[in-house]
């Protein structure tokens, strides 16, 4: 018996070891600033300079954009670099079969990516924010970077300007009898155009975006259903006094 329990210790011991691999580095949490205007702009302008060129937004209109405190003449003037209407939406100038050429897979559609990136290790906006902070030069790959949140991305590394060169810094740890590589941290290789503290801010701008862009009424949604409950609370206690008061006199 004693065996036995041993022995399903050591292979769930083996299974999680294997699961922690696979899972890779474990996601940062997001900054949630849905409701910070400014931050919704930056993010929208980032998005429109770096991701709209091969990635699409089919089910977002530019107009929306005057959610967040961006005029149309702002609109027209600033952020219509694929279309020339704002009620159009927002798509990507690049052609599907370039694209799978270039980078072997056509780039996803991001108007739901926020939501559809959540897992075990935290929320879409964390995996985002985590897999634009992580990627490194890796001269072994076609595009000439890699990521640590998706090991072998297709996709290279489209604000390396704002960010500069990076590498991994990993050390040697043992683990059950053998040596394994930990991830550290970062060293700074070239400086790029933002202070590492800038350039979170700058990914958390573009993040709280996606966060947005999934669902542009989540935040009235909210708002909305607060006052809804607060109405029902009040509602429950008038409707009480109101039963107490009709069977008072009733035996």
């Amino acid at each position: 018996m004693k065996k036995l329990i041993l022995t399903l210790m050591t292979a769930f011991a083996l299974i999680g070891g294997a699961q922690a691999n696979e899972e890779g580095i474990a996601w940062d949490k997001a900054p949630n600033k849905t409701n910070d205007v400014a931050s919704l702009q930056n993010g929208a302008k980032l998005f429109v300079n770096y991701c709209l060129n091969c990635h699409s937004a089919a089910f977002m209109r530019y107009n929306r954009l005057q959610d967040i405190g961006i005029t149309e003449q702002q609109i027209k003037d600033n952020l219509l670099f694929t279309t020339d209407k704002v009620g159009e939406t927002m798509k990507a100038n690049i052609e599907p079969r370039q694209a799978k050429e270039w980078f072997g897979a056509v780039p996803p559609d991001l108007t739901l990516v926020a939501r559809s990136r959540a897992g075990h290790g935290g929320t879409g906006a964390d995996y985002l924010y985590t897999y634009l902070r992580t990627y490194y030069r890796d001269d072994t790959k076609a595009t000439g970077w890699n990521n640590l949140a998706f090991p072998s991305v297709a996709m290279p590394h489209v604000l390396w300007e704002l960010q500069g060169d990076r590498r991994p810094v990993y050390e040697k740890v043992e683990a059950h009898g053998h040596a394994t590589e930990v991830f550290k941290g970062w060293e700074q290789i070239t400086p790029g155009a933002m202070t590492p503290l800038q350039f979170d801010q700058a990914v958390g701008d573009l993040v709280n975006y996606l966060q947005w862009m999934a669902e542009p009424a989540q935040n009235t949604r909210v708002r909305i259903g607060v006052w809804v409950l607060l109405f029902l609370a009040m509602a429950v206690v008038f409707v009480w006094r109101l039963n107490a008061s009709y069977w008072k006199d009733v035996k």
